[in-house]
């Protein structure tokens, strides 16, 4: 009878014991996420095109009244990023989202043809779509593609790179074509995870990666992302609710969008825009991990400004506040592991950054008779 009880006082806590573990520690069985890999080679996209959609990128005549281009929110310098906790926006506006950065953009189109961009997925599936949404978007360019047609026809440079590009004359879809081809450009170029030249504490941050720390479930795949929405309880960024412009923005934004009681969230509500579902307030689209040395702050709303903190973040257990955040647990990591962890994640960054040579583009128009006169 002792024998019995003492073997099912040892049964009971060992069922404590793996209760425990499962609760407390990320469980990631092997072969159960699309396994993390260099990115495919792809076929380089027609240089005129791409020399075509750069200089769209760096014309400030792309918005509405000529203030801003796409370089100011993506800037080449910062990770195609800009450095900002939340970006700027239109004049007039500021924007309630921290500004993801364009490199790699090409294959999250590749691998979730069928997810929406941005923070919330809101935008459209394809990048085709995604310079329509954000070169017409009020709050970001606010161009009619009307008046960005004939802004490109009165151009002679534009004039020439459509006909050469395109054998006619200049309209937005082509610029968008463009734009798209440059995008394609930007890409992860010489990274030691793709090489296969990681440090011994970056292969022991890489093991934490799969298993310990569980990251894979989330990012995992050679972009390093699900694609999907999720909820980890990253703390509000406040100015969206203390600077009334951006609070505006943020409202017009969910207006626009058909989310339900506006006037009543105080925190950014994420892919609820999206799908109206309650479950998924404060979920946002999984980004991916490559390029972070170069695109800080880092989550949504720019609310961590190193990987340190990112890292300890999801070491405690994601955030506490949110009753809905509760995809996390405490992974228990040593300081020793953080260490490895984030050696890891610097390395699926391109040993020299990304980046381009800024154009300048003239703003006035010369006279089409001059410039074919000297450019012939």
């Amino acid at each position: 009878m002792k024998g019995d009880k003492r073997s099912g006082r040892a049964g009971t806590r060992l069922l404590v014991l793996l209760i425990l573990v499962f609760v407390c520690v990320p469980f990631v069985v092997a072969g159960e996420y699309p396994d993390i890999g260099p990115l495919p080679k792809r076929k380089a996209p027609k240089p005129g095109l791409v020399e075509m959609g750069k200089r769209l990128f760096f014309d400030d005549r792309v918005s509405g009244d000529g203030a801003i281009s796409c370089s100011d929110c993506h800037d080449p310098q910062k990770g195609f990023s800009d450095g900002k906790s939340l970006s700027k926006a239109y004049p007039g506006t500021k924007y309630f989202r921290n500004s993801p950065t364009l490199i790699n953009t090409v294959y999250k189109a590749m691998f979730f043809k069928d997810v929406g961009w941005g923070w919330d997925g809101r935008l459209g599936a394809s990048l085709n779509d995604v310079m329509r949404d954000q070169i017409t978007e009020t709050t970001i360019m606010n161009m009619d593609m009307r008046l960005m047609h004939e802004r490109m026809k009165q151009d002679p440079v534009y004039v020439k790179m459509c006909m050469e590009n395109f054998g006619g004359e200049c309209s937005s879809g082509k610029a968008r074509k463009a734009l798209v081809a440059f995008l394609e450009t930007l890409v992860s170029r010489d990274t030691p995870f793709d090489r296969g030249r990681l440090s011994a504490e970056a292969k022991k941050g890489m093991a934490l990666f799969k298993g310990k720390a569980g990251c894979i479930r989330c990012h995992n795949g050679p972009y390093f992302s699900d694609g999907k929405p999720h909820n980890t309880g990253v703390p509000e960024n406040f100015e969206i609710f203390t600077d009334p412009i951006r609070h505006l923005t943020y409202r017009a934004v969910l207006t626009t969008h058909g989310t339900p009681k506006v006037m009543q969230w105080r925190r950014d509500v994420g892919y609820f825009i999206v799908s109206k579902d309650y479950r998924d307030v404060g979920k946002f689209i999984t980004p991916t991990l490559r390029e972070l040395k170069y695109t800080a702050p880092y989550m949504h709303n720019g609310v961590f400004s190193t990987l340190e903190e990112v890292v300890e973040f999801y070491n405690q257990g994601g955030g506490k506040d949110d009753p809905l955040a509760n995809e996390l647990r405490p992974l228990g990591l040593t300081e020793d592991e953080k260490r490895a962890l984030i050696a890891f994640l610097e390395s699926l960054s391109s040993t020299s950054p990304v980046t381009v040579e800024p154009l300048k583009i003239p703003q006035e128009y010369e006279p089409i008779e001059n410039w074919l006169e000297v450019k012939n």
